[in-house]
């Protein structure tokens, strides 16, 4: 079945969806790349422009996935190609570790800058989100010679051998895959939703109670052999949920008391999605480590460790680093990235964009069953899909019917969550407004489609 856009806009849908094209290059794809790799839309895409992506068969399509988080200023944001480019008729690559370049030495420099705090702080570059953590962690062990980690329940931290030990989420991501690094200890995220102590009035967090903090150590890991704590401060691939504020002062407080390195995962949350430039912004917390990636360059594989620098400075010389890390193309981009983050306003646009998707989630939550929660920070809002409001039961297969009705349509669309029922919005933060609109009404022909069969299997 080929479905229209439900007001004039960018959508095209030419062919189903898949098409021939894309069902011909998804065949040589299972016949060359292993089942592992996902492939979370059976879409081959052609082209992509801002918040539009076209297929192989010509279909357009608004994307709501933007990239897993990764194109916060749009798909070929012009800054950021003309950056490339412009690096790119220099040279491509010498190795940072060999040679010096500037690209590199001026983005350390901005990101010095422009994270937390005013202390004085050093930056080195890698290629993805787990390789900083797992970078993070090595610097924080040599600081505090001390080898405990401590991560959360529904974090999401990569998938190299410590990033996944780090990782929750056991399918799929952990299945299969042990033994897992040692000296990393889980304990609970602040999920409101999904509490089962018992409630406090609205805005508090009774995890937020330095005692049952104590107790929970007590019975888990020592304090004083912890090297950090690593968390991200709202979930991302965990199902957008941000960590209520007092919980996070508490959290740092006790950090600090027992000398132990707070390490902030921004990986999906910074460079403006939240609606600062930084999650940690939100609550006034100034983490002694900062990892960044995703959108830092703009869709270009790049990754920071950032931090204070008596703590950066701990490491050896040769003890970090890569071939690739820090590549001249990629910090072209990222400094234009930068750059566009600040001339454009974009973290003020994310609010904004937040505003407009939280309402629009409220109000159908208002008058549709299956939403048990909404929430974000900015513009990483997620709504929570449920099979009975008062069970709260994740309801998996609808955010599938969701996903897939909104495909169908036009609209890109990802979930997230421990359970695979949230629905989560990665639209670009450029995103013009009455295309954010267009994609917001197909996303509701395709909630109350599947909704509808909810009611049908009942």
């Amino acid at each position: 079945m080929i479905f229209e856009a439900t007001m004039p806009g960018v959508i095209q849908i030419r062919t189903e969806i898949p098409g021939p094209k894309s069902r011909a290059l998804l065949a040589r794809r299972a016949a060359a790349v292993p089942r592992g790799v996902p492939a979370v839309t059976p879409i081959a895409v052609a082209h992509a422009e801002g918040a539009v992506v076209t297929d192989a068969d010509g279909n357009r399509l608004i994307d709501f996935g933007g990239g897993i988080g990764v194109v916060n200023t749009g798909h070929r944001h012009p800054g950021v190609v003309e950056a490339v480019r412009a690096q790119l008729d220099r040279f491509a690559h010498v190795c940072f570790p060999v040679s010096t370049y500037e690209p590199y030495v001026e983005l350390a420099e901005r990101l010095n800058r422009l994270t937390p705090g005013t202390h004085d702080k050093r930056t080195f570059l890698v290629n993805s989100g787990a390789e900083a953590v797992e970078n993070a962690v090595k610097v924080a062990r040599a600081f505090t010679g001390r080898s405990a980690i401590v991560c959360f329940e529904h974090g999401f931290h990569g998938r190299t051998n410590l990033a996944m030990a780090l990782t929750s989420k056991v399918m799929p991501y952990k299945k299969g895959f042990g033994p897992f690094a040692p000296e990393v200890y889980r304990i609970p995220y602040p999920y409101c939703y999904r509490c089962e102590r018992a409630p406090l009035p609205a805005g508090r967090c009774c995890m937020a109670d330095r005692d049952h903090l104590e107790r929970l150590f007590a019975a888990t890991v020592d304090p004083e052999s912890v090297a950090a704590i690593v968390m991200e401060l709202e979930l991302g691939e965990g199902g957008f949920v941000p960590a209520p504020a007092e919980y996070v002062q508490m959290l740092a407080a006790f950090a600090r008391e027992h000398g132990i390195l707070f390490v902030a995962d921004e990986i999906q949350t910074g460079f403006g999605r939240t609606g600062t430039m930084f999650a940690c912004e939100h609550y006034g917390l100034t983490p002694d480590i900062i990892t960044t990636a995703k959108s830092l360059a703009g869709g270009l594989p790049l990754a920071a460790v950032t931090g204070r620098a008596d703590v950066m400075e701990a490491a050896q010389p040769g003890g970090l680093g890569g071939t690739y890390g820090g590549n001249p193309l990629a910090c072209s981009a990222a400094l234009a990235v930068l750059d566009a983050m600040e001339r454009e306003r974009i973290p003020e646009r994310a609010r904004w964009a937040g505003e407009r998707v939280g309402a629009q989630f409220r109000r159908w939550a208002e008058s549709t069953w299956c939403i048990g929660d909404v929430r974000g920070l900015g513009a990483m809002i997620g709504m929570e899909l449920v099979a009975d409001p008062v069970s709260r039961a994740p309801d998996k297969e609808l955010t599938g019917r969701l996903l897939a009705g909104a495909l169908r349509r036009g609209l890109i669309l990802l979930s997230a969550g421990t359970y695979g029922n949230v629905i989560r919005v990665l639209a670009p933060l450029t995103t013009e407004d009455a295309v954010l609109d267009e994609g917001l009404a197909v996303m509701g022909e395709a909630l109350m489609e599947a909704v509808a069969g909810s009611r049908q299997r009942l």
